[in-house]
């Protein structure tokens, strides 16, 4: 692995009501760069090797887009969802589960979301419907992130730390 893998920095927060969040985000300076829609995710691995050491191969459709992510290991942190990660766009779905098959990979678990994106700059904040919850998630620079918990009056909510995946197996096991 590179040294320089970039670190994706990120905080989600179970929240109740969507639409008064949306205004205090606009409100905040934030504009939607992708109104809600579907997002469909499949992680892909072989035989659980990549989940046993804290990886994942995520193949994203949403917005038109297909994208390809790997996600490295979770770095400790109690607030915040820190790990290594890099992204790319894909031009051809087919071709590129072609190869990931041929490389032993295959599709593993598959869940699927709505989802909205707005954007200040430095910050991501993605606003997510699930069958167990909606939530918010921002993602940039910690001091940024901190900075627009505060100015959206979230700083009491604790955050929810398990990734979606976590959340999506809980919820089909009825936990």
């Amino acid at each position: 692995m590179s040294a320089h893998v970039p670190l994706e920095t990120e905080i989600k927060l179970p929240i109740s009501h969507l639409e008064a969040l949306r205004e205090r985000l606009v409100a905040s300076g934030f504009r939607e760069t992708v109104p809600m829609q579907e997002e469909t995710s499949i992680l892909w691995d072989r035989a659980g090797e990549l989940r046993a050491r804290g990886e994942a191969i995520r193949v994203r459709s949403f917005a038109g887009q297909t994208r390809l992510t790997w996600k490295g290991p979770r770095l400790e942190d109690a607030r915040f969802k820190v790990r290594p990660e890099e992204e790319t766009g894909v031009e051809d779905r087919r071709a590129l589960e072609a190869i990931l098959g041929a490389l032993g990979l295959a599709p593993c678990f598959e869940m699927t979301k709505q989802r909205a994106v707005m954007q200040r700059s430095g910050l991501v904040a993605c606003l997510d419907r699930t069958p167990f919850g909606t939530y918010l998630e921002l993602e940039g620079d910690r001091e940024i992130i901190q900075q627009a918990v505060s100015e959206l009056g979230l700083e009491g909510i604790p955050p929810e730390t398990r990734s979606y995946p976590a959340l999506f197996e809980a919820w089909r096991q009825g936990r």
